[in-house]
């Protein structure tokens, strides 16, 4: 699911922080805990957003991260989201259980799976449709944004399928979908440094990673309890680790396996207007685009989905005061 479904968006500027951060050799983690958003009417799937928050906006160019699941489809009915429009951004797909289909007006028509990655490039703007296939009986997985830079936010849309090698490491299995990690290097292509990766950590076990020091990290916790250096992170919950360290300790303390979602990048030092699914730089941006999703064809259509395209939410009033990337 690479889409934000609420019908009241809030709108959101996220820029660089006033003073900077300031990395040390032994990161110190920011907990950030996840707010439950329901998306869709009354039996709505509920998912858990971690990003953007007040506290803090973006993890390098990541700037959207939402966690669902395990749900049920027998009780929610699955997922029906019906075409909508995305711009200035790469939309990231990474599921561990269920199928979803995925049509959109670049012509491309897919399927998400567990460990395969599909990645959507919006650029001057796309529209796809997502939609829970028959079988699905349980839907769990992860929706992720990267905000593109400037130079390239207008790009051409493109739509990219990857099945990433499962990677052993001191016990743990590794899937590297962007970017590189213990020697695992992603082909897909991404306008900024990033990283993305989900970790398996068996019992009680432990994990030394070499990171970028140039990267801030985020480990978002789908199962366990998980520490991160020297802080505790529970399901839901996403710690963060500003640049500055080369090594990243991950330690499962649960008797039980654990899974967890691992993003990096360079800070992301432009600031940005997102609301609804548009990324953009100004709200004058956000009502152009609105307009153009409702009344022209930068978005092209979706072939192949049986309903009427997602009408844009009602605009705010007034835009928001600018909002640093951290705080």
């Amino acid at each position: 699911m690479v889409s934000n479904t609420e019908t009241k968006p809030t709108e959101l500027r996220c820029g660089t922080p006033a003073n900077g951060d300031r990395p040390s050799a032994v990161p110190h983690v920011e907990i950030l805990t996840a707010r439950d958003v329901p998306l869709g009417g009354p039996r709505a799937m509920t998912v858990r957003r971690t990003l953007p928050q007040r506290s803090r906006s973006l993890i390098g160019a990541w700037c959207f991260a939402d966690h669902y699941g395990p749900d049920d489809v027998g009780r929610t009915g699955g997922m029906d989201v019906a075409p909508h429009p995305h711009t200035g951004l790469q939309t990231v797909s990474w599921l561990f259980s269920g199928e979803i289909e995925h049509r959109d007006s670049l012509g491309s028509h897919a399927f998400v799976r567990p460990g395969e990655l599909n990645l959507m490039t919006g650029g001057h703007g796309i529209a796809h449709s997502e939609v829970s296939t028959p079988g699905t009986t349980v839907l769990h997985g992860v929706q992720l944004w990267v905000a593109l830079p400037d130079a390239h936010r207008d790009t051409e849309r493109d739509f990219q399928h990857h099945v990433p090698e499962p990677l052993r490491v001191d016990g743990a299995v590794l899937r590297v979908f962007l970017g590189s990690l213990a020697g695992a290097v992603s082909p897909v292509r991404t306008f900024t440094p990033l990283l993305g990766a989900e970790i398996l950590l068996p019992a009680h076990s432990s994990l030394t990673l070499a990171v970028d020091p140039g990267f801030e990290h985020g480990l978002l916790v789908d199962r366990g309890d998980v520490r991160l250096a020297d802080t505790l992170l529970r399901p839901a919950q996403l710690g963060y680790a500003p640049p500055g360290t080369d090594m990243l300790t991950l330690t499962n303390e649960s008797d039980d396996a654990a899974r967890t979602i691992l993003l990096g990048g360079v800070p992301f030092e432009e600031e940005i207007v997102m609301w609804w699914n548009f990324v953009c730089r100004s709200h004058q941006e956000v009502v152009q685009a609105r307009e153009e999703w409702m009344t022209g064809d930068r978005f092209g259509s979706v072939n192949g989905y049986d309903g009427d395209p997602l009408p844009a939410p009602e605009l705010p009033m007034v835009p928001l005061k600018p909002r640093p990337r951290s705080r």
